[in-house]
């Protein structure tokens, strides 16, 4: 792939707290807020903005790190220059106190900027609500966010914070013991629904990690765990990213399946509510 050129994408900034990130905005509809995985908005999260903009809904993409549309394959700079951004871009976000990596049971601070976004863009855009995507880095804070009732849709792809070294790490997620209370009593009483997201080789997101979430949500959470030779296998790393970089776009391929039903999700829960 090549850079994206981020037509069609509007740009602007939100601000909470004192804290100020860039946020891309596409579409018409409720808003899904998509938390791009490391190195940051790359093509392909891009392109997954798109497919929630074709099914009616407005993408929002904030700006948590790295560059917006940068393709940070080798193929496109060359070996040292990818590797720099990728690691730049990780390391700002391992020593910015706005992420959580290591502890266990702990919401990350971005967490409380991502939720005042996920409310104003529920005032500008309309709507029953809105959905969230984390993938990877992120994944755990759509699960966080759920805290507020307006998050209808909440998705969990490949979540691998805080990254799986102890026992304690893999079979956990990072959201504070207040905040998963707040989102189990969602699941038995409002009917909430948590959707994770892994290939099953995936070692920065162990079966340890899913099976808790079944123990704390039970039946709410919605696991969809697929194998690792359904990834696309032109992809440059292990099978790890489902909506994204492992994704193969063909009808009736596991990882389209999961889209598909990402998407279905947030038809039913935004726009025919």
């Amino acid at each position: 792939m090549a850079d994206h050129d981020l037509s069609g994408f509007d740009r602007d900034e939100f601000t909470h707290g004192g804290v100020v990130h860039e946020v891309l905005r596409k579409g018409s509809g409720p808003a899904v807020i998509v938390i791009a995985e490391m190195p940051g908005i790359t093509p392909k999260v891009l392109e997954f903005a798109d497919r929630v903009v074709a099914v009616g809904c407005t993408a929002v993409l904030p700006r948590l790190f790295g560059e917006p549309g940068r393709d940070p394959h080798p193929t496109a700079r060359g070996v040292l220059p990818a590797v720099g951004y990728i690691a730049g871009s990780i390391l700002r976000a391992c020593v910015s106190r706005e992420f959580t990596v290591w502890a266990t049971g702990k919401t990350s601070p971005v967490v409380g900027w991502l939720r005042a976004l996920a409310t104003h863009e529920h005032q500008r855009c309309g709507g029953p609500g809105v959905g969230a995507v984390g993938m990877c880095f992120t994944g755990g804070y759509a699960l966080a966010m759920a805290t507020d009732d307006r998050l209808l849709v909440p998705v969990l792809s490949q979540p691998s914070m805080p990254l799986p070294i102890t026992r304690a790490q893999r079979h956990s997620i990072d959201i504070a013991p207040e905040d998963l209370a707040v989102v189990k009593n969602r699941c038995a009483n409002d009917g909430l629904q948590v959707v994770g997201l892994r290939f099953r080789g995936d070692r920065f997101v162990p079966e340890s990690r899913f099976r808790f979430l079944r123990q704390e949500l039970g039946e709410a959470f919605v696991a969809v765990e697929l194998d690792d030779s359904a990834a696309n296998p032109d992809a440059v790393m292990a099978p790890h990213s489902v909506l994204t970089e492992h994704l193969v776009d063909q009808p009736g391929q596991p990882t389209r399946v999961a889209l598909d039903q990402v998407l279905d999700l947030f038809r039913e829960r935004l726009l025919l509510a």
